[in-house]
């Protein structure tokens, strides 16, 4: 049976039986959509013990397919994660909080604050300050860096001996510090190279390039064309090349790695009608040398592209579907020596000459791999079915140590820390913690989406040392910026920078908030412009990143550390979750104000109408959070239920996520987004011949309709809902 995660789980939190309901999707895919179970046969109870009975890793696992299983008093689980990508220029790590609202309000999942301390005979929760001042105490160098140590690895990409290794390492830590442990097992489908080890590159006068890095998920085949250099490929170098009138049709496409993510590039170049994409690391970004491979995967959406929407269980009943994000046509990175080489040639003139012909072959190899995501918890006192998860990509394409092993160790040294805080400190949280540790991020995303798939999940962004900057839902920004006035002035100088921005696709966090709905935070230090150039390369290693932070690697992540544990702990402490309801208003404003100016029809007045609504709802609701009893534990719990289902209403519910996945309408990809709809105003107002009227009116009638439906949700109570609309 397919169980181990929501069993385990279930087994944490509540300690009792569950029942199992079988698979079936509501006609509304936003109905509910957490009830959905997976059966595969009538004898499917498989128990899990206290601490499951995988304490190590094997490949040789004759375990069966997980099942989505119910929790006691919940009926729709919602999440939030901050997923927080911690970079000494480059270190993946991921938060998130999980809500689950209850069937029945009285359920005694949730103690009252007399009725804990009673049970424990103490006063259970401390005060913030102490709380911060244990986690400074507690998470320091000498720690990070024995951590480091033990969890640094040459060779650990997705379901290699080297990511098991790994991932038996953490959860042997996580037990050693009391946590509950368990792993879920996903058989997904990821592309390497071919057995030749490269693919295969001819130049105009014959002579042979075998580049030995690659795409995964690139299309497979030959494409031969004429090359076009187009910048770093993105829509508006596209747009600069047609409005050269130069032809694309069958090009073969010469772009600069970085800005944006690879999928992004090679989706730009299909819609013109390239036939390949070659993608090099300028020297200008990128001072590698002129003989490093880039790894990376172009997939426009993020998880198991054949099995979009769905986890990846072994033997799944789910019928062959492929993600409409998979591209149609090849992509290769070469290195910067092919790239000037290439541009070096005379007549090029960086705009390319018909004459200029390359070939392309690009035979990767789709295969299946069983990776595992592993994880530990430290139980709630109050709230225990509600839980903020920290995890961090394990998998790298090569010694991947800014990668993967720094984020790995942070999440250890932040596990270790809270448990003491815990065991020894008297620290209570109100709700649980989930430390994960997921592989298969180097593909994009793929054992966190999965996980996603099965449960819900989401994130934030920093960079730093020259410059401190996050980039986070908007929900999360003011606790973000909170955390930075109370923790900032111990991580960097009064020199650095902080600033918000917004998250990239190629973000670890992006899927989080884009594809499953839950508020989002991720961050990173970087130097100066650019960002760590060895990132997705073999040259990632302790001595290169030593190299680029005066081997201050341990002193950086500690800081990293400690802003993301800051962030998680007042999650998990306060009584009411930091997050501002009013700051959607002003992103939505800015859409509707340009829409609305340029349709003036009464569908341009329901768009106003539908975002005065959710104005009122948030203010309103924004007005009982301040005059809240936090004392009264049932009315914290349904106002912070409330406050979560604002992220996921912005899904919307008219778009699928095989041809969508990431359907937010406000910060998502897609032509159900806001900003897409602006650009096809503008398109009819250009008689493009792309615009299509109909299409526009009915997109517009469906965006209008999600924000007033996360408006009606946010209301809470059906006697509180705008009627006139």
């Amino acid at each position: 049976a397919m169980d181990q995660a929501r069993s385990a789980m279930s087994q944490i939190f509540n300690n009792e039986p569950h029942s199992y309901t079988r698979f079936n999707l509501p006609d509304n895919m936003e109905v509910d959509t957490s009830q959905v179970e997976m059966i595969q046969s009538s004898d499917m109870n498989e128990e899990v013990g206290e601490n499951g009975d995988e304490g190590h890793l094997s490949h040789k696992s004759n375990r069966q397919p997980h099942v989505a299983q119910n929790f006691e008093c919940t009926t729709k689980s919602l999440c939030f994660m901050a997923a927080t990508i911690v970079f000494t220029f480059v270190i993946g790590y991921l938060t998130g909080y999980l809500v689950h609202k209850n069937k029945d309000l009285n359920c005694s999942c949730a103690p009252s604050e007399d009725d804990i301390t009673h049970k424990t005979g103490a006063v259970p929760f401390m005060d913030w300050d102490d709380v911060r001042k244990l986690l400074g105490d507690k998470l320091n160098t000498s720690n990070l860096e024995i951590a480091l140590s033990q969890l640094t690895s040459s060779n650990h990409r997705a379901g290699s001996p080297g990511d098991e290794d790994l991932g038996n390492k953490v959860i042997t830590k996580f037990k050693e510090y009391g946590m509950k442990t368990w792993t879920d097992e996903y058989f997904v489908k990821v592309q390497d190279p071919p057995a030749s080890g490269y693919n295969r590159i001819v130049f105009k006068n014959g002579s042979e390039e075998h580049p030995t890095g690659f795409l995964s998920y690139s299309a497979s085949g030959t494409a031969r064309g004429a090359v076009l250099y187009a910048h770093y490929g993105q829509e508006d170098d596209f747009k600069q090349l047609k409005n050269m009138n130069i032809n694309m049709n069958n090009r073969v496409m010469l772009v600069r790695a970085g800005r944006i993510s690879f999928a992004e590039k090679v989706a730009n170049a299909a819609k013109v009608n390239a036939s390949a994409v070659l993608i090099y690391p300028d020297p200008a970004d990128y001072p590698i040398g002129n003989d490093t491979s880039l790894f990376g995967h172009v997939h426009m959406g993020s998880g198991d592209p054949y099995t979009p929407g769905f986890p990846s269980f072994n033997h799944t009943q789910f019928p062959p579907v492929q993600s409409s994000g998979l591209p149609h046509i090849l992509a290769q990175t070469i290195t910067t020596g092919m790239g000037t080489k290439i541009l070096s040639w005379e007549g090029i003139n960086r705009l390319g000459d018909e004459s200029d012909v390359i070939t392309v072959e690009v035979n990767n190899v789709l295969t299946e791999k069983r990776i595992n995501n592993v994880f530990g918890v430290i139980k709630g006192f109050v709230d225990a079915d509600r839980y903020v998860v920290i995890g961090a990509q394990r998998d790298a394409w090569g010694p991947g140590f800014a990668a993967s092993s720094v984020g790995t160790s942070v999440l250890v040294e932040l596990a270790r820390s809270i448990s003491d805080m815990v065991e020894n400190d008297g620290f209570k949280p109100r709700r649980s913690m989930v430390f994960a540790s997921w592989s298969a991020g180097e593909y994009g995303s793929v054992g966190a989406t999965e996980w996603l798939e099965v449960r819900n999940a989401s994130g934030l962004v920093i960079l730093g040392q020259n410059g401190f900057k996050v980039a986070a839902s908007p929900l999360l920004h003011s606790l973000v910026q909170n955390a930075l006035k109370e923790v900032t002035p111990q991580l960097i100088s009064s020199a650095e920078i902080i600033l918000l921005e917004p998250l990239r696709m190629d973000s670890a966090a992006y899927p989080f908030l884009a594809f499953s709905g839950i508020p989002s935070v991720a961050f990173r230090f970087h130097s100066g412009s650019s960002d760590y150039p060895h990132f997705g390369t073999n040259l990632d290693t302790r001595e290169n990143l030593n190299s680029v932070t005066a081997s201050q690697v341990p002193q950086l992540a500690v800081r990293a550390g400690q802003f993301a544990g800051h962030i998680a702990l007042r999650l998990v402490h306060d009584h009411l979750l930091q997050m501002d309801l009013k700051k959607y208003n002003q992103l939505i404003r800015s859409h509707v104000v340009q829409i609305n100016g340029k349709v003036k029809t009464l569908t341009g007045q329901w768009l106003v109408m539908a975002s005065g609504s959710y104005n009122r709802v948030s203010s309103i609701l924004t007005a009982d959070i301040q005059n809240s009893d936090l004392e009264n534990v049932e009315m914290c719990r349904m106002i912070n239920d409330r406050i979560m289902t604002v992220e996921r209403n912005f899904l919307s519910p008219y778009v699928s996520p095989i041809d969508s996945p990431f359907r937010h309408i406000l910060l998502g990809s897609g032509p159900h987004t806001l900003k897409a709809l602006t650009n096809h105003l503008d398109a009819l107002k250009s008689a493009s011949p792309e615009a299509n009227a109909e299409l526009f009116r009915n997109k517009l009638a469906q965006a209008t309709w999600t924000i007033q439906a996360c408006a009606n949700s946010l209301a809470g109570d059906i006697w509180s809902l705008d009627n006139e609309f």
